[in-house]
């Protein structure tokens, strides 16, 4: 056994020689030597020393080799210690105050618990390595930063519970402040020169650069810490200020300007969040709950989750946020688009991918305060557009009909508390309304790309298309998608009081309203078709209803009206190379809308208001005579282009509606058939005249159609 003296002289000598370059090399191998065969020999309490002299060599800035080799020699370190816990621990507990002096030096803030020796010296451990994470080279910080996180994921089982607070406080939360102060403050000049011929990729060329690389690498790392170590970090008292401090710089590097550091942050969010509930119950091995404790643990818990909740709305709100209106022009007097940050697709998908594991923790106490908040993050986010020359691998192209990741996040968020309404979370069921809502606003997408700021209608950094046409493109698919999910929800919750009392299918019919009198100008011909089977769903289930409850959908009919008239007789014009088949496939969906009339609004008339069957009966009068009233020139394919299959349905309609005995309840008055009486009669004289009209000027040639 070397004699605690000796071992004392010798590696203080070799802290020293850390200072004189040109022993640097053979000092270190000397230590080397020591470390790989001295350890089992060695008294415990220089195992100390053996930490600090590698940490001296990690730190000497004159040989890079060295220092990268010294981190190792500190993981060697460590494993020892690992291997030989019983051992070291008896040692320790066993000798002297003054064996004992170079631990008890260890600067350490008290605490109201004392700290075995064993625990002291892996502290020891992981203030050095702590120490090299912020170390002025790259390589040095990075194998610095591994072999820490490494150590406390292998051997963090052997400290005590109590231990682990001074960790946390005096070694991960200083590390990360100092990472982030130095991070703030490093140069963004472009590094030229390495020496000895390096090349350096452009993602590392500055030292603001090169330190993102250690801010990703330490709060990923001390991230996987409290995933892994959950269930002994929760046990100690201060754990929710741990866990607020942690989602504070989470916060804070999410809006980094740096890609990489937000994403990479991100990354962690999601790490800390994805923890089962059977992780969550787990307590360490030498505290064990009472049962009295339970319900602070769970009010405990609730706090966490609040503030987890509270992080990442704050990221939503602040990393979406367009860039004010100022930037963007000076951005573009001088030609700079670098000062314009707008966030990447990449991190927003992270983003809203976040909130699924989120929502599990907080569905019971999600109110309509929270959903507002989340409706503003998913519509702020969805609206950023895309980088110029990323757009052509985030895009679909125009073939394809296909959500963008950022957009199935978005709408697989709105589909959980869909989920959760469904499945009678009596929290979320009334939240209804609200996600019905929000819905439809994505819906209209489909026809009207939302903006982004003033960069909607301007040339963004150095794209060929003007942003208009690129995005409208692109929310095609996800508008129609989020209709289909309003179509779907709405036929499970029709009967549902609060939707019903919220008048959803007012909100549904004047939202249709947009593509069905756009029509042959929406930007794809699939969305008003999805539209006119979407509001004969919604009629279906909701005609009903809307008559076993006339007060609450009173001002829900003239929208209708309305909404019809504009698909039935819109302003915009099919194209001109639009085939027969296609032509009779539009003509279909109009006689659809001409049945629903004819069997689910016709037959109750003496339940509806008298304004809205006048004007339905007007239409289908407008409908019938539609054909024959065409001004366009006639010409030998002109009649394909006479919608004569939706005339005979209005007019067979009219002429249904138009006899007493034909076993109809009509109302008092025989509204709808003094109406169709009154319509068939003007369609006879319209039609006497034109063909008395007509004959006249046709002389010998066949009559027109």
């Amino acid at each position: 056994m070397v004699h605690h003296s000796v071992c004392d002289l010798a590696l203080n000598n070799l802290n020293v020689l850390t200072y004189i370059e040109s022993l640097i090399r053979s000092a270190f191998q000397c230590l080397q030597l020591v470390v790989a065969d001295y350890p089992p020999v060695m008294p415990c309490t220089c195992l100390q020393l053996c930490v600090d002299a590698a940490a001296k060599f990690g730190s000497q800035t004159q040989e890079l080799n060295v220092s990268l080799a010294a981190v190792g020699l500190l993981w060697n370190i460590a494993d020892h210690l690992y291997q030989n816990e019983e051992k070291i621990s008896q040692s320790l507990s066993s000798a002297t105050e003054e064996e004992l002096s170079v631990l008890n030096s260890l600067q350490i803030s008290n605490y109201d618990f004392p700290l075995l020796p064993f625990d002291r010296l892996w502290l020891s451990l992981f203030c050095r390595l702590g120490d090299l994470c912020v170390d002025s080279r790259p390589a040095v910080r990075k194998s610095a930063g591994q072999t820490l996180f490494s150590t406390l994921g292998a051997h963090g089982s052997l400290l005590q519970q109590t231990t682990w607070q001074v960790v946390l406080w005096q070694v991960l939360f200083p590390l990360l402040d100092r990472v982030r102060s130095l991070s703030g403050t490093a140069s963004t000049d472009k590094i030229t020169d390495m020496g000895g011929n390096i090349l350096i990729h452009h993602s590392r060329n500055t030292a603001q650069k090169q330190w993102a690389e250690t801010q990703v690498l330490t709060l990923s790392g001390v991230a996987r810490i409290f995933h892994t170590k959950r269930d002994v970090l929760q046990t100690l008292g201060d754990f929710p200020r741990a866990w607020a401090l942690l989602l504070e710089f989470i916060e804070s590097s999410s809006l980094s300007k740096n890609n990489e550091v937000s994403f990479s942050a991100l990354k962690s969010f999601q790490e800390i969040l994805n923890i089962s509930r059977f992780q969550e119950g787990k307590v360490g091995k030498s505290e064990v709950a009472a049962p009295k404790d339970k319900e602070s643990l769970s009010q405990s818990d609730t706090a966490l989750w609040s503030a987890a909740w509270k992080v990442w709305y704050n990221i939503g709100v602040e990393s979406t946020k367009p860039p004010p209106e100022r930037i963007i022009d000076t951005a573009h007097a001088k030609n700079d688009y670098s000062l314009l940050y707008v966030p990447a697709q990449q991190f927003l998908t992270a983003l809203i991918q976040i909130f699924p594991s989120l929502f599990q923790h907080i569905k019971e106490r999600f109110v309509a305060a929270d959903f507002q908040k989340l409706a503003t993050v998913l519509q702020n986010a969805v609206a950023v557009p895309v980088h110029g020359e990323t757009s052509p691998f985030i895009l679909p192209s125009l073939t394809e009909v296909v959500l963008t990741p950022l957009q199935d996040s978005v709408l697989q968020a709105m589909h959980i508390l869909l989920k959760e309404a469904l499945n009678d979370n009596q929290n979320i069921v009334s939240l209804l309304p609200a996600i019905f809502n929000q819905l439809l606003v994505f819906s209209t997408y489909a026809c009207n790309a939302p903006p982004y700021g003033q960069l909607r209608t301007r040339t963004f950094v150095n794209m060929k298309l003007s942003t208009t046409d690129w995005v409208t493109m692109n929310f095609v698919p996800f508008g129609e998608k989020a209709l289909e999910m309003v179509v779907n929800a709405y036929q499970q919750t029709a009967q549902q009081p609060n939707v019903i009392n919220s008048q959803v299918l007012h909100s549904i019919i004047k939202s249709l309203r947009i593509p069905l009198s756009m029509k042959y100008s929406c930007p794809s011909q699939m969305t008003w078709k999805l539209a006119v089977n979407a509001l004969l769903k919604v009629l279906h289930a909701g005609l009903p209803v809307a008559r076993q409850y006339p007060a609450q959908f009173q001002g829900m009919w003239i929208d209708l009206a309305y909404a019809l008239e504009d698909f039935l007789f819109p302003a915009s014009s099919p194209s001109p190379t639009q085939s027969l088949e296609d032509q009779q496939c539009d003509e279909a969906l109009d006689c659809k809308v001409i049945l629903l009339i004819r069997d689910g609004i016709l037959p109750y008339a003496n339940q509806l208001p008298r304004e809205f069957i006048i004007r339905i009966v007007t239409l289908l009068n407008k409908g019938s005579i539609h054909s024959a009233t065409n001004n366009s020139p006639v010409d030998i394919d002109s009649s394909r282009k006479l919608r004569e299959e939706f005339a005979k349905s209005c007019f067979e309609t009219l002429l249904q509606f138009s006899f007493l005995e034909s076993g109809i309840d009509i109302d008092d008055d025989g509204v709808v058939n003094l109406l169709a009486v009154t319509s068939l009669l003007h369609r006879f004289k319209e039609v006497i005249h034109k063909y008395a009209e007509d004959e006249r000027l046709s002389g010998k040639c066949p009559l027109p159609r």
